[in-house]
């Protein structure tokens, strides 16, 4: 019987999200076709969203003059390496989200009103990614933290659910490339193994329950089902991926810093590890969540608590205390692009497969604001477009810039959250 290509343009409409088609064998090339778990030979595209929680100081990050022809602000000048690689936006956010820091956990959801009670937040732009194509590699996605607090992170499931942050670059970088003993794999694929029976216990159970719920009590069951049987997928997957061999990496296991106000080596750290999971093909799918609250950085002329200095009330010297604060995190920004440009992968480099989404959830932190988000994003193999700016009272949709994004990783879907279509002003290189 002869096989048939199948379109991935079919989507299931729920709650604001096009949920497109998995990637299935029948999908794809029959030279395209993988080795089981999904590896294929069409060129790995990956994403990493960075998100800091205390805002960006307009003047010091958005240019004057729009397209490719601006004079960079004081931030962008630290990124001018990468200028032909970037593009800045302003007049973006995400509609109808506000609460002020409460919008920080709906930087890649862009579900409403995250500051009123009862909020339940939606799928982020990384996970509905991972449904996708996290099968492709040992790490269906990645999700770390830069923080004093813990179980922060920019990533959630369908349900809304938040999935914690991990803060030790060491354990991660064992996940990745520390092989364990025949008897510790054996071992970690049991307790896999051992997973999926409970599942399979606690399905036949709930199933038990279906007879005589009303509908909406229906729903919700139905809802779980599908949570369960997602589960039970990626935890078939993960044991297939015990059994292969990690790689080898010249690299050394890092040493995680424990001094809270090192906000710099800390970020860099996990810039670092970021570079070896892309460079690995260990994952391509990676979030990073910056909480620069609660500390005084050990960063040169910083003596104040970052989120006082947010409610600067345009006073000269927390501004410049500020500004030197976030200037550092761009600088560092820089280390990570330049690490990603100066690996070569067929003939591209990794910063040409990788987009780097890097912003924050105000546009203003001084008056909590959410609308006007300054955010960039560099690589990814798109025709930059400089600066793109929208209008500063009426703000253009930013997830439109996530489904260019999920387009550009391969997935066809066409929206996301509130979006009205893909970026305007940005194409595919």
């Amino acid at each position: 019987m002869s096989r048939h290509l199948l379109s991935r343009r079919t989507f299931l409409r729920a709650g604001g999200v096009g949920l497109a088609l998995p990637l299935l064998e029948a999908m794809l090339p029959s030279m395209a076709r993988g080795d089981g778990l999904g590896k294929t030979a069409v060129i790995p595209r990956r994403m990493v969203a960075i998100e800091t929680s205390m805002g960006i100081l307009p003047h010091y990050f958005y240019p004057e003059k729009t397209g490719r022809d601006y004079q960079p602000s004081p931030y962008l000048e630290k990124l001018k390496g990468h200028r032909n690689q970037m593009t800045v936006f302003s007049g973006v956010s995400h509609p109808e989200v506000d609460g002020g820091h409460q919008a920080e956990t709906a930087f890649l959801t862009a579900q409403p009103h995250p500051g009123r009670g009862g909020f339940k937040n939606s799928v982020s732009l990384d996970q509905f990614a991972a449904e996708q194509i996290g099968v492709l590699t040992r790490l269906p996605s990645l999700t770390l933290l830069v923080s004093s607090e813990n179980h922060q992170s920019l990533s959630f499931t369908r349900n809304g659910v938040m999935i914690p942050g991990e803060k030790s670059a060491a354990k991660i970088f064992g996940q990745m490339f520390l092989q364990g003993s025949a008897q510790e794999i054996e071992a970690q694929a049991e307790q896999l193994r051992v997973g999926r029976s409970i599942l399979d216990t606690v399905g036949e159970r709930a199933r038990g329950l279906q007879k005589g719920l009303g509908h909406r009590d229906g729903e919700r069951l139905d809802q779980y089902f599908t949570s369960v049987r997602e589960l039970e997928k990626r935890l078939v997957t993960a044991e297939e991926w015990e059994y292969r061999p990690k790689p080898k990496v010249a690299y050394t296991k890092p040493a995680d810093i424990a001094d809270m106000t090192e906000l710099v080596g800390r970020t860099r750290l996990m810039f670092d590890l970021v570079r070896m999971a892309l460079e690995t093909d260990s994952t391509r799918l990676v979030t990073l969540f910056i909480n620069t609250a609660s500390i005084v950085p050990k960063i040169t002329g910083v003596k104040s608590e970052t989120h006082s200095l947010t409610h600067h009330g345009n006073k000269t010297d927390k501004l410049d205390e500020l500004s030197r604060i976030e200037g550092a995190q761009f600088a560092v920004l820089n280390e990570l692009l330049d690490g990603l440009a100066g690996v070569k992968e067929e003939g591209d480099t990794l910063l040409d497969r990788t987009m780097v989404l890097y912003g924050t959830c105000m546009g203003n932190a001084n008056a909590h604001s959410n609308d006007n988000l300054p955010v960039l994003l560099a690589g990814g193999g798109f025709k930059h477009a400089g600066h793109l700016a929208f209008d500063q009272k009426k703000n253009y949709p930013l997830p439109n810039l996530f489904v260019s994004m999920l387009q550009r990783l391969g997935i066809e879907s066409d929206r996301f959250a509130s979006s009205t279509g893909t970026m305007r002003g940005l194409e595919m290189a």
